[in-house]
């Protein structure tokens, strides 16, 4: 099966006075339609900058990113820009919904940057809302919505144009450990069941066990990747374990990351 994103050997490099910094180390990487993946490690290993590379916002030094077979590098400013809008979906640790638009305004403010504005793409939105849990919530604002319901939001308008890639940066670091779950299980879903390609950093290792594969990073490269289910699922309990210790002793959960390091 063709890869719906992969990267070959890419490296992105900073030239300082006395030292170049390579932030992202030849990472080669290949994501098939309906393939979730985890992307793990220590602040600094390279994860957001590699997350930027694919998402078209920062160009490597090295290597290529190919999406549907089209190699970004080939594609001046304007067409990126394009592609970027039409083929991938972004959801942060800041939904960056815009204030003054409903939910379902901000769903479908995608659809109109996208000339996907008609009635089948007015459809899918409500209908992607609605299985998000937010049937009820089209017509509040983002500041009548509590947190896990403003990251679902964001989770339709990233899925509402169709894009080949979906993208969630830190997507659970402001929910509590309920909401975390079920934002990443129902994220995790909906990319297996529509086939795109997804890829979440995260700093909680807890959130491991909804991927299809774990790739932890350190200083720019690719460490260690784990596709066995059971492994998967060990490494997640293990977060889980080392979670709970650490809120025992009143540290915040996300130091699980830093402990198993």
């Amino acid at each position: 099966m063709q890869p719906t994103l992969e990267t070959i050997a890419i490296s992105k490099f900073y030239k300082g006075d006395n030292a170049i910094t390579r932030a992202v180390d030849r990472v080669s990487l290949a994501i098939h339609p309906g393939e979730f993946v985890a992307l793990v490690g220590p602040s600094g290993s390279g994860k957001t900058s590699l997350l930027a590379i694919v998402a078209a916002l920062l160009r490597p030094n090295e290597g290529a990113v190919l999406i549907d077979g089209q190699d970004l590098a080939k594609m001046n400013e304007a067409r990126r820009a394009q592609f970027r809008r039409e083929k991938i979906g972004f959801t942060f640790q800041q939904n960056n919904l815009v204030p003054y638009l409903t939910a379902l305004e901000n769903v479908e403010l995608m659809l109109r940057l996208n000339g996907r504005y008609n009635r089948a793409g007015r459809e899918r939105a409500r209908e992607l809302l609605t299985r998000l849990g937010l049937g009820e919530r089209l017509n509040n604002l983002p500041r009548q919505l509590s947190g896990g319901q403003q990251q679902r939001v964001a989770i339709a308008r990233a899925l509402v144009h169709n894009p080949s890639v979906v993208l969630a940066d830190e997507p659970t670091a402001s929910l509590d450990t309920e909401r975390a779950h079920q934002v990443v299980e129902t994220f995790a879903n909906l990319i297996h069941e529509q086939k795109r390609a997804g890829i979440m950093v995260t700093h909680d290792l807890r959130m491991c066990q909804y991927a299809d594969r774990i790739v932890e990073m350190r200083d720019g490269k690719v460490k260690n990747s784990i596709a066995e289910r059971r492994e998967i699922l060990a490494f997640a309990s293990s977060a889980e374990r080392v979670s709970t210790r650490m809120e025992q002793l009143g540290a915040a959960p996300v130091a699980a990351e830093r402990q198993m390091a």
